[in-house]
């Protein structure tokens, strides 16, 4: 089996190097008094999980407050997305702004409870991640070219599982069905968890998974990684291509950042910013992103805003082209 390493951390890390927080208004330095409840729009156990508790254990310690992880899964993480959009604007209830709800979901869905431009104040982005495509050990290919061949051979006997509709899993199998010109069977589930121990037990023949659920599986030799979603390989698996070699043009990077409701003090947001920078900046939160696959991502809140905008409008006619619609 390939082995798994990943470049220096300073090469990821950049500019994340953080000035000391300097004094604010008294709004932001009461931020926080109380415990902070953070919604995580899917399931335990999956990937995005994972990383958003490690962000909200270090915000803890760095605040002195806790931060009280709520998983609230459904509908491709819109469930949960659309319980931080209706939450008292305070800053003591946020959650992610992730890929799926927020630029993949205005176009996939005939009709959202939200709003996903104007319903939230952004704190600034989190991390990065490519997906990764594996497949069940006893599926018998090796790489992206054989696996094609065999699905064309055998339209609608396979499923691909994903975290749920509309996520960048699920519109990683849906672009890839596009461009192969294969028949794939989705299967939604609430929560990549789920769905990989489902690939595992043989139940599902393959998955596309943001990259640290993926990787955890492919060490411990329960599934066969074929390549990545991303233009360039992760530097957590060198060794498994991008799927772009074999499908010019394909290119799919899932990320996370934090946001709030929409109408959140200015002062706050820019204190939850600045603490996000902060922790995002230390070894221990920077070193543990990067051994899951994942790259540490700061952003301001404009340019997170401003990110999310772009994302979407990429996004659109790749899900149009697709044909992928939920009613």
């Amino acid at each position: 089996m390939a082995s798994f390493t990943h470049t220096p951390r300073r090469a990821l890390l950049g500019g994340l190097a953080l000035p000391l927080l300097a004094r604010g208004t008294r709004a932001e330095e009461a931020w926080p008094n109380r415990p902070v409840r953070f919604i995580v729009c899917y399931a335990p156990g999956g990937p995005t999980d994972v990383l958003s508790r490690l962000w909200c254990a270090k915000m803890a310690e760095l605040t002195g407050q806790q931060f009280v992880v709520e998983n609230r899964a459904g509908a491709g993480g819109n469930v949960g997305t659309d319980a931080v959009a209706k939450s008292r604007p305070d800053g003591y209830t946020m959650g992610m702004a992730n890929i799926a709800p927020h630029a993949i979901a205005p176009t996939l869905y005939a009709s959202l409870p939200y709003d996903a431009a104007r319903d939230f104040s952004f704190f600034g982005g989190l991390w990065q991640m490519p997906n990764m495509l594996v497949v069940n050990k006893d599926v018998p290919v090796e790489n992206i070219p054989e696996l094609v061949r065999l699905l064309r051979a055998n339209p609608g006997k396979y499923s691909f599982g994903s975290g749920g509709s509309g996520t960048s899993p699920h519109l990683s199998g849906e672009l890839f069905a596009a461009m192969t010109g294969v028949q794939m069977v989705h299967v939604p589930y609430r929560g990549s968890g789920p769905a990989m121990l489902d690939v595992v037990a043989g139940r599902l023949q393959l998955i596309f998974d943001n990259i640290p659920g993926a990787i955890a599986q492919a060490r411990q030799g329960t599934v066969r990684p074929l390549g990545v979603t991303s233009a360039a390989p992760s530097p957590v698996a060198p060794e498994v291509p991008p799927i772009g070699r074999f499908l010019p043009g394909y290119d799919i990077t899932a990320w996370a950042g934090a946001c709030g409701p929409a109408g959140i003090p200015a002062a706050v947001v820019e204190r939850i910013s600045a603490l996000s920078r902060q922790a995002l900046a230390t070894p221990e939160l920077s070193g543990a992103y990067l051994d899951l696959g994942a790259t540490p991502w700061w952003t301001t809140p404009a340019a997170l805003a401003a990110f999310r905008d772009a994302e979407q409008a990429k996004l659109a006619p790749v899900i149009r082209a697709s044909g992928a619609r939920v009613d």
